[in-house]
């Protein structure tokens, strides 16, 4: 296989049609296809689902994994010969929306003083963003999976403390006698994935009967349990201030949800994903708490 066919598929794969990627690449979508067609033939398999947006099959994600550190030591190498001029490494990771609208801002300050780096975050709940690394879509992500996928490192960073909370008015709405009717209560939910207020009604053995909404973003997340549209799990650090002004109260009086993160990241290190590595672990020692995670409930 050659290096411009994998390069073509790293492209298709980034930008999710064949137009796109001849556009990234100054070639014509036939060029491209006929690029792909040909890798194809060389390894026997398909690589990418024709769909839209177009998908890298098992196949492809092993040879895109592989395309994606040919490129990286080949820009390194070509940096140390002095023979890259102006370049700029692109670095694909993976952030799960809680980490990124809180301590993962102080990662972002510090990679603003780098001028030879261009970050490329993807979303990712923390419990589903190994499976970008598998698929090579990303060099390095935020997990919660502490079984190193093939071929990664992985590292502890810490955990995220979760409450659950509402708006007081909302709390006193559903109180019944010293107990709150938790089951009946709106929640409040990130999206399918997110089964942080699941595991507080599971270990209360209750149903929710109430509405559910979903709002996937983590600032609008939290204005939404601020503003009384229903109760969920968010995250301390971003909580704080409301809880503090008395904005945000506990749903229940004793809950905790301790969820433990982990740097995944190349074994095949260049310098810029090791800048990127010591940025995450610095950020993550001053603002996360290194507690074993625990999910409680009293009373």
């Amino acid at each position: 296989m050659q290096d411009e066919q994998l390069r073509t598929l790293v492209a298709v794969a980034d930008e999710g049609t064949f137009e796109a990627a001849a556009r990234r690449l100054m070639i014509t979508p036939s060029a491209v296809s006929q690029r792909i067609r040909a890798l194809e033939i060389s390894v026997g398999a398909v690589v990418v689902q024709r769909s839209s947006p177009v998908r890298p099959t098992e196949a492809g994600q092993v040879l895109l994994r592989l395309g994606r550190q040919r490129m990286a030591l080949e820009d390194e190498a070509l940096a140390e010969l002095g023979l890259r001029e102006g370049g700029v490494d692109d670095l694909a990771i993976a952030v799960n929306a809680d980490s990124l609208a809180t301590w993962f801002e102080e990662v972002l300050r510090v990679a603003a003083e780098w001028q030879d780096v261009a970050l490329r975050l993807r979303v990712e709940d923390q419990a589903h963003s190994s499976s970008l690394l598998r698929a090579g879509s990303v060099v390095a992500a935020i997990t919660s999976d502490p079984v190193a996928v093939q071929g990664c490192s992985v590292i502890q960073l810490g955990t995220m403390r979760y409450l659950p909370l509402c708006t007081p008015q909302l709390r006193e709405r559903h109180r019944r006698g010293r107990k709150v009717d938790l089951g009946s209560m709106p929640m409040v939910r990130f999206n399918e994935r997110d089964d942080l207020q699941d595991e507080l009604l599971r270990v209360r053995d209750m149903h929710a009967t109430g509405a559910l909404h979903e709002v996937p973003s983590s600032e609008s997340f939290a204005a939404a349990v601020a503003a009384g549209l229903g109760w969920g799990m968010l995250p301390v650090a971003q909580a704080r201030r409301r809880i503090d002004e008395g904005e945000l109260v506990r749903v229940v009086r004793e809950h905790v949800a301790d969820v433990p993160l982990y740097w995944q990241a190349w074994r095949l290190r260049t310098e810029s994903l090791q800048r990127l590595s010591d940025a995450v672990a610095q950020a993550s020692r001053r603002a996360l708490s290194h507690v074993r995670p625990s999910v409680r409930v009293e009373g």
